[in-house]
């Protein structure tokens, strides 16, 4: 039986809906705001009928609090004064319904029966999506994709091991993601994770925050300063972008990681540090080298574990996985009920080249999510400042071409499976649709979707 919490500062609304309900749902009762939270704390709440002009505070305030304590919760505001602009901003703030003052109980009868589909229908999905998930997923991560299978099985057998790290791909494919898994993992999760930008704090700075400084050391320094190197002593350091670190200071850290030692500036006191190095470039570190513009040695000391991370467009299958899980992570921070996309709106996403990678992506999500009127993001919902994805994708007459980016030296195995995942995702999982085009019989595109899934 659902457990259903009505907040209405009238007492005879409370009893007269209570004596009603009681029947078919577990029913508590508040008149006020500060009782109503009490019992959302020590009930698990399913539905709630919140009333929205309380007598010392608003229900509209009041929701975000209820969504707070009991997100999977589904709130009907009621009120006597039914305007449009009131039930536009509850449903914004993340009501389910709303419903106006003289209640019908017929229709209040109906609306809880829909929230509590709704919830039910909500647990089931994020119990599947927790399945696919599992099998599809490592420490936050999701990918399906062969690069990406191997990659988790890579960090599996590494996290257990203080080898230094270095992760290479271009910006926005997941790096301090990955770094972060490696520390959470590991060994060393109950030590510190420090994370450093080397692009984005000037040179004179970025030394001080590493290796920290004494009090007097130079002009300004009023008192002393413990570096990130010091302070992450017994955890991981995570030097992003460590191609823009300057040569001086690269001799430095090099000396840091061989004997494990720091220096802060202004001292001549060494102190002790265990640390483990994890560093990440979207250069050619290689490149770098040859240039002169990277230390070798300190290259061949980070390099001892290589990671790569492809580019989002040379793991398209992954992107389905992507787009429900940024949809249920939009859903959740935004205060929102979970939305949906349709069919072209998911065509050109599958088809877009994301320049940015799973960030531009995880964007372009939140973006629709917080703007779209609907429960269903349509193209109208997407932002605008992306043309490639707005534009339309050119056909020949009377019919629309599409495809699918496959890299070259691809093996044939992994061209047909890339193919039939593909095919498969833009007729919205329709078997017969799918083993039409690809010219099998239904029963062998289930075998070949077995195999392909459960690689």
């Amino acid at each position: 039986m659902n457990k259903l919490l009505i907040i209405d500062d009238e007492r005879a609304i409370c009893s007269s809906l209570s004596f009603a309900l009681d029947d078919e749902y577990e029913v508590w009762t508040a008149q006020d705001a500060q009782t109503g939270l009490q019992i959302l704390e020590a009930q698990e709440i399913d539905l709630v009928l919140l009333d929205l002009n309380l007598r010392r505070t608003s229900g509209l305030k009041l929701l975000p609090q209820i969504i707070g304590k009991r997100p999977e919760a589904a709130v009907i505001m009621m009120t006597a004064y039914g305007t449009i602009e009131s039930s536009v901003e509850a449903i914004k703030a993340g009501a389910f319904h709303y419903i106006t003052k003289p209640l019908n109980l017929a229709e209040v009868r109906l609306l809880l029966s829909k929230a509590a589909e709704y919830k039910q229908l909500h647990r089931q999905v994020k119990i599947l999506s927790a399945a696919v998930n599992q099998q599809h997923a490592y420490a936050g991560m999701i990918g399906r994709s062969p690069a990406m299978q191997r990659l988790f099985q890579l960090l599996e057998r590494i996290k257990g091991i203080n080898s230094n790290v270095l992760i290479t791909g271009e910006s926005g494919t997941g790096k301090e993601l990955v770094a972060r898994a490696i520390h959470q993992q590991g060994d060393r999760k109950d030590g510190p994770f420090s994370v450093i930008n080397c692009a984005a704090i000037p040179e004179n700075l970025l030394e001080s925050e590493l290796f920290g400084y004494e009090k007097g050391a130079f002009s300004g320094a009023y008192q002393r300063k413990v570096g990130l190197l010091e302070s992450t002593h017994g955890g991981t350091l995570f030097l992003d972008e460590i191609g823009e670190m300057p040569l001086s200071l690269q001799a430095k850290i090099l000396r840091v990681i061989e004997d494990r030692h720091v220096t802060p500036l202004g001292s001549t006191q060494r102190q002790e540090v265990d640390i483990r190095f994890i560093a990440a470039t979207n250069r050619n570190l290689q490149e770098e080298v040859r240039r002169g513009a990277f230390r070798e040695d300190l290259y061949y000391r980070l390099n001892v574990i290589p990671l790569h991370l492809p580019p989002l467009r040379e793991r398209r299958e992954d992107i389905p996985l992507l787009i429900e899980h940024f949809l249920d992570l939009c859903a959740i921070n935004l205060h929102k009920r979970r939305k949906t996309m349709d069919a072209e709106v998911k065509r050109r996403l599958y088809a877009y080249s994301y320049p940015g990678n799973v960030r531009e992506l995880a964007n372009i999500v939140e973006y629709a999510v917080a703007l779209a009127p609907a429960d269903v993001i349509t193209v109208e919902d997407l932002p605008t400042n992306f043309p490639s994805l707005l534009a339309e994708q050119p056909a020949a007459p009377g019919k629309r071409e599409e495809g699918i980016f496959l890299p070259a030296d691809l093996p044939l195995h992994e061209v047909e499976r890339r193919y039939t995942l593909y095919t498969l995702e833009r007729y919205g999982y329709h078997r017969k649709k799918t083993a039409d085009v690809l010219k099998v019989s239904e029963r062998g595109l289930r075998q070949k979707i077995k195999q392909y899934l459960d690689e």
